[in-house]
């Protein structure tokens, strides 16, 4: 239980942070993106240790795929991911004092104008994101710098991505602020559910297939 509890909070202090700062920024790109990978590193080295701070519904699929984890703790990190979101986004509604603008993802607009450029920037950095996280974690002479070295690759993906779709890599963190935005943010949500998704996928189907040891 302690591990859900772990995924739950992680999930939401990276949405109320991370996506606080997108908003009260105007989605400064710099400052956004190092508000989630400094999240994830914060995360990484105080709730690591007892859930492996997945705190990323695409994170927890591809340790899934790659059998480092059950379906019992797949489908219960999923369900705290999910929770952690939308608290994190009703704490900073109540911030803000409203929840018209959380820091939801989209396409249509900026340089994501359409469905098919923001589905396929969203799978490749997610793919790039979860290869990352694979492979950093299978080695244990790694585990002292994992934590900054994802913190980092979530810095990177989302520089090049927030003027795309704003950068998803995780449907638990679009989610959140989606079923409070509702309107567009919701109508365009499942891309950033499913696209993620299938990054996770095809990063963990690279890594079984070129990268790990057999």
């Amino acid at each position: 239980m302690k591990k859900y509890i772990c995924e739950y909070v992680g999930t939401l202090i990276l949405v109320l942070v991370a996506c606080g700062v997108a908003v009260v920024t105007g989605a400064n790109i710099v400052a956004t993106s190092l508000a989630f990978g400094l999240v994830i590193v914060a995360m990484a080295y105080s709730i690591g240790n007892v859930s492996g701070c997945h705190i990323n519904p695409a994170v927890s699929l591809s340790m899934f795929l790659t059998k480092k984890m059950n379906a019992k703790d797949f489908a219960c990190y999923v369900i705290a991911q999910i929770l952690g979101a939308i608290s994190g986004s009703l704490l900073l509604a109540f911030i803000l004092g409203s929840k018209e603008a959380l820091g939801a993802n989209s396409y249509g607009s900026g340089l994501a104008s359409t469905i098919w450029i923001g589905m396929a920037v969203e799978i490749i950095l997610t793919f790039i994101f979860v290869l990352v996280i694979l492979g950093v974690t299978s080695k244990k002479e790694y585990s002292n710098v994992s934590g900054i070295v994802i913190g980092l690759t979530l810095t990177l993906v989302h520089l090049i991505g927030i003027p795309f779709t704003g950068t998803s890599v995780n449907p638990a963190r679009s989610l959140g602020p989606a079923l409070l935005q509702g309107g567009q943010a919701l109508s365009q949500v499942w891309l950033f559910i499913l696209a993620p998704l299938i990054g996770a996928a095809l990063a963990s189907l690279f890594y079984k297939y070129v990268l790990e040891k057999n």
